[in-house]
């Protein structure tokens, strides 16, 4: 691999707003810099660079390029970031795969699981590493997260997680913004927001896959004149082995709220802000074990445990969870081999909201997964 200074250099695929956020993280890594960007419009590529450029200056001036094709064929480029609608993605990552670019991709991944499995396994068969940009997944709070709820004195067996991720979008969002629009959304507000409630459930079933779900398209719009509806309210359950189950809802309808609870026998975990923490705050959750007592007519609530904070802030900090994300990628690069994990979490949860949505689209119908 060619590197240069020992750092990967990455590609970006488009000019999509999310990659300016991802610029600042790449150059926060200090294991990489973006060496490129492609558009198909040049003038917008080089305004974007410079604009990114101006705030977050890598030490060498990434170059513009007028086609996805050219930045592909580059040697000069080790691994590429593609947040390009989910319609497209699929032809980029396999083009991608075929030059022998690493990948991380936006989610959703894909289409359908055939399709991301078609992904995953041109991938594998180049041996270039392929994630999903699911960014709270390289969060340090999440670490602690997970020792709490193993520690069984916390919270005990998991018997329930609810999550919700939505954001009241302005009527110009249904007019123009692809996510309302099907022939380059079509999993709408599921895609952008239920991915992370899927993926926070699987999560904390340790990527155990529930064995049925239940959807409902609470709402749905087409956002373009003969654009398929995308659904834009949305309710899931997951049910899972040994009587667990998982609820979450995700809208572009209701106010901005980002929140998931896992409870068990003995206690909860509640987080306020699991896919973006707030901006500017500490990372933080509470474990609780409220007890609650009754005398007579006199009852009590005691509530007990603690609030868990993490020395982690985020939008643009060394160690944020953006730029955790994109140096554990490049650290693996450099590593070398391949790490299975990641592709088998982004195929679990393009299945999990897959059924979902066959399930919604059939006005609730359970649907099993294998």
């Amino acid at each position: 691999m060619g590197m240069t200074s020992g750092k990967i250099r990455w590609g970006i695929l488009g000019a999509a707003e999310i990659a300016r956020k991802n610029w600042k993280a790449i150059g926060n890594t200090g294991n990489s810099t973006v060496a490129a960007v492609a558009s198909r419009d040049l003038e917008r590529c080089r305004r974007f660079i410079a604009e990114c450029q101006a705030e977050a200056p890598m030490a060498a001036l990434p170059e513009a390029i007028n086609s996805y094709e050219a930045l592909l064929d580059s040697p000069g480029i080790d691994a590429v970031y593609i947040p390009l609608p989910t319609g497209v993605r699929k032809k980029w990552v396999l083009r991608a795969a075929a030059a022998g670019k690493h990948i991380l991709c936006e989610k959703p991944c894909a289409v359908s699981a055939a399709d991301l499995h078609e992904m995953i396994e041109a991938c594998r068969r180049r041996r270039v590493q392929f994630m999903d940009g699911v960014m709270f997944m390289h969060s340090r709070r999440l670490e602690r997260m997970r020792e709490a709820l193993d520690d069984q004195a916390n919270i005990g067996e998991i018997r329930r997680i609810a999550s919700a991720f939505s954001f009241g979008a302005p009527p110009e969002f249904f007019r123009g913004n692809i996510r309302a629009q099907g022939g380059l959304e079509p999993h709408g507000c599921v895609g952008d927001l239920g991915w992370y409630c899927i993926r926070l459930s699987l999560w904390a079933m340790k990527w155990q896959m529930p064995r049925e779900v239940i959807g409902r398209v609470l709402e749905a719009t087409a956002g373009a004149a003969g654009s398929a509806p995308v659904p834009t309210e949305f309710s899931g359950e997951l049910f899972f082995e040994g009587g667990v189950s998982a609820s979450f809802y995700c809208s572009f309808l209701t106010e901005l709220q980002q929140w998931g609870i896992i409870s068990g026998r003995r206690g909860y975990l509640s987080i306020p802000d699991f896919v973006l923490p707030f901006d500017g705050a500490e990372m933080n959750f509470e474990v609780r074990r409220s007890v609650f007592h009754i005398k007579g007519c006199d009852f009590r609530m005691e509530p007990g445990g603690r609030a868990i904070t993490v020395a982690e802030t985020s939008h643009g900090h060394p160690d944020s969870q953006e730029t955790n994300m994109f140096r554990n990628f490049a650290e693996q690069i450099i590593a070398g081999g391949w790490n299975e994990r990641w592709p088998e979490q982004a195929w679990k949860t393009q299945s999990v909201m897959e059924a979902c949505l066959e399930s919604g689209r059939a006005e609730g119908r359970p649907v099993r997964l294998p």
